[in-house]
């Protein structure tokens, strides 16, 4: 994208937004070390925690540093959604193919899990491991010289995807089944749903891309022991 075209952000100190980051990294770590490894809070209320926790980061920084959640939703939305559906459809074979099909819930209980562990769980885990980092860093460099260069761009959003995979492996690190090679596979399928953000800086497409590799693993086998964690 040129300097004339990419996404307004509000100028505020790098150091700023790097704060922020590092606040995420701890949040990232700290709420599933804590409240699932240590204390084993009962999943489904887990997942009311940590979303309490990552919508609160996420809405805490827009606020502090003066962004517009409106016009970040706005960003390139028809080509979010295109991208989103895309990579919303590559996760959905990620969930197929990484594991057999096994047990799922019936009637009711199968449609409480597909919107909270599904929908609501995705949504969350796609805007803390991806749209956050990237948004992030990509405002820390708002009216930087890098900004002014394609190449420049291309740079920032290097830089977006590696912090972006940090938080990845940060987080899942927090649940003791992941600190072994085990975590390299999320932090891999963290390169395919946070393209649709990466791409248009909109924060709803990595969550779009997410949810759908969520619900698919709640549908398809909801013991699993890589999707849906804590296990």
């Amino acid at each position: 994208m040129s300097s004339a075209t990419a996404p307004h952000f509000v100028a505020v100190t790098a150091r700023r937004h790097i704060a922020w980051l590092a606040l995420g990294l701890a949040v990232s770590f700290l709420v599933p070390f804590v409240f699932a490894d240590q204390i084993g809070v009962q999943k489904d209320v887990y997942y009311g925690i940590y979303g309490l926790a990552v919508v609160g980061l996420f809405l805490g920084w827009v606020g502090d540093t003066g962004q517009s959640l409106r016009e970040m939703c706005a960003r390139r939305w028809r080509l979010m959604l295109a991208l989103a559906a895309v990579f919303a459809a590559v996760s959905v074979l990620i969930a197929l193919r990484a594991e057999d099909a096994g047990p799922t819930p019936d009637g009711i209980a199968l449609v409480g899990s597909i919107l909270w562990r599904g929908l609501f769980y995705g949504a969350v885990d796609g805007l803390l491991l991806s749209a956050f980092p990237i948004l992030v860093v990509f405002a820390a460099f708002a009216g930087s010289r890098l900004r002014e260069r394609r190449a420049g761009i291309v740079a920032i959003g290097a830089m977006a995807l590696a912090a972006s995979l940090l938080v990845t492996a940060t987080y899942h690190l927090g649940y003791s089944d992941f600190r072994s090679s085990k975590v390299r596979k999320p932090v891999t399928g963290d390169l395919v749903w946070s393209v649709p953000t990466l791409v248009t800086l909109n924060p709803i497409g990595a969550p779009i891309a997410h949810a759908a590799l969520h619900v698919t693993a709640v549908s398809h086998n909801s013991q699993t022991d890589l999707f849906l964690p804590p296990h």
